[in-house]
């Protein structure tokens, strides 16, 4: 493992086409690739959003999801490799009823933002959300697990209500919509 990524610029890609795990070789613009990406990116997106002050209980909820979304990718890298179970959506489930738990219940839609994590979390949301129609416009073509469309389905949920929790956690309140006849 330690010299597996000894070289980074391996120019393969150069016309247009990316490698998965499997050893194929296909378009950089496939649903695949673009579904790896998304998922990648909220990845991504997530580290970012631990650099912020949050609850212990969160930071470690937030690193599990990240090696999931590492095993997701792997998952999507190498056609016909399962890595995603029930045991985590089961997991997601938990923490969500664990977070709901705490929180007011919601009687009108808020708007993202409040403390500059609890709009990471936001941010993650609607990067899950694109991530989910991506391997959904994926599993139209090819099969995918559906226990990785379930778990980004149950991630965008919890993200959001994770922004609720930070928010709470720093003594804000959350921003609720004003209709329009209310702005106006």
């Amino acid at each position: 493992m330690a010299n597996r990524l000894s070289v980074i610029t391996t120019r393969t890609g150069d016309d247009g086409t990316t490698g998965l795990g499997d050893g194929s070789r296909i378009p950089k613009d496939a649903p695949r690739i673009a579904a790896l990406g998304d998922v990648d990116e909220l990845n991504s997106v997530i580290g970012l959003l631990l650099t912020e002050a949050l609850p212990d209980t969160i930071v470690a909820d937030l690193l599990t999801i990240q090696h999931d979304l590492f095993d997701m990718g792997a998952e999507l890298c190498i056609p016909g490799h399962t890595a995603l179970t029930d045991a985590h959506i089961a997991n997601l489930d938990a923490r969500l009823a664990h977070y709901n738990g705490s929180l007011p219940p919601l009687r009108e839609f808020i708007l993202p933002g409040g403390t500059r994590g609890a709009a990471q979390a936001h941010v993650a949301r609607t990067v899950c959300r694109r991530a989910e129609r991506s391997v959904v416009a994926l599993a139209n073509a090819h099969s995918v697990n559906p226990s990785v469309r379930l778990y980004l389905n149950r991630l965008s949920d919890l993200m959001f209500v994770l922004a609720r929790c930070i928010n709470q956690h720093a003594g804000r309140k959350d921003t609720f919509w004003a209709g329009t006849r209310a702005r106006h």
